[in-house]
């Protein structure tokens, strides 16, 4: 069921758009340069954070609060702006920035604007890769991919047996809680590139994708792409991926029970 009517749906996903362009030519001219880096857990650990995340961040606030002034926004780096708006942006300004930080250019710019909590419009930009994904209605997904736009499906027709895997742990199971899950192990056959795994699943590239600790603004952009292609997302203890934490993402019911069933170990 659609919670946008499909004038909602051409207006916002119109926006998402020009914001994607704008937002690869603004790297290109204002931000391909050398930047500063810190760590948000001072010694604690290491989570990277850039000029260019914040740069990333004012410049789509400021989009956002052009064309919607009434609409709540969440970032990453720069918190709530709170309103009485059923409408929320959730912004992510760089997704991978430690891939940002090292020259990979799997990175990208993910936002999603939530309708009363529910996410129902995604962008995932990467702008070294010159494309980005987003949904255009809750059953329509799409690629832009050097100036051409098609559409986007997984791989529906994916087994378990020949399923191509893209996993990742990011410190969050130790090696104990690893060793009860020697099936996903087994089958951990494809690197996880941030956003880029979940895009190449709503492209029908990777059968499923399994990553822990997400935050919100990691997870709500992708999942009205991921449904708008046709897969399936939810937690690892089948929860509303919307709560965000550990993620799965599978092309089918099939295999998404499967591999929720092997995860039960060591699911939260």
């Amino acid at each position: 069921m659609s919670l946008l009517k499909s004038s909602d749906y051409r207006v916002y996903s119109k926006f998402i758009e020009r914001l994607a362009k704008k937002l690869t030519f603004y790297y290109y001219s204002k931000l391909n340069k050398k930047f500063k880096i810190s760590n948000k857990l001072r010694g604690k650990g290491y989570d990277p954070v850039t000029s260019s995340d914040k740069a990333f961040e004012k410049f789509i606030r400021k989009e956002i609060n052009s064309k919607f002034p009434s609409h709540q926004i969440i970032g990453e780096e720069f918190g709530h702006l709170k309103s009485k708006s059923d409408f929320t942006w959730i912004i992510d300004p760089i997704d991978g920035t430690r891939s940002f930080v090292i020259g990979n250019p799997t990175w990208s710019n993910l936002i999603s604007l939530n309708y009363k909590g529910v996410p129902v419009i995604g962008l995932a930009n990467f702008p070294i890769l010159k494309k980005y994904y987003f949904n255009s209605t809750n059953k329509t997904a799409h690629i832009v991919e050097n100036g051409k736009k098609r559409g986007i499906k997984v791989n529906s027709k994916a087994k378990f047996s020949n399923m191509k895997m893209s996993a990742a742990f990011h410190g969050s199971l130790t090696l104990k809680q690893q060793a009860k899950i020697p099936q996903i192990l087994k089958r951990m056959q494809f690197p996880c590139a941030d956003a880029l795994s979940y895009s190449h699943f709503a492209e029908g590239k990777i059968d499923i994708v399994l990553q822990c600790s997400n935050k919100i603004w990691d997870i709500h952009p992708l999942i009205p792409i991921i449904n708008a292609a046709g897969g399936i997302v939810s937690t690892w203890n089948n929860q509303d991926p919307i709560k965000a934490g550990n993620i799965i993402c599978s092309s089918n019911k099939t295999i998404h029970n499967k591999i929720l069933k092997i995860l039960k170990p060591v699911s939260k």
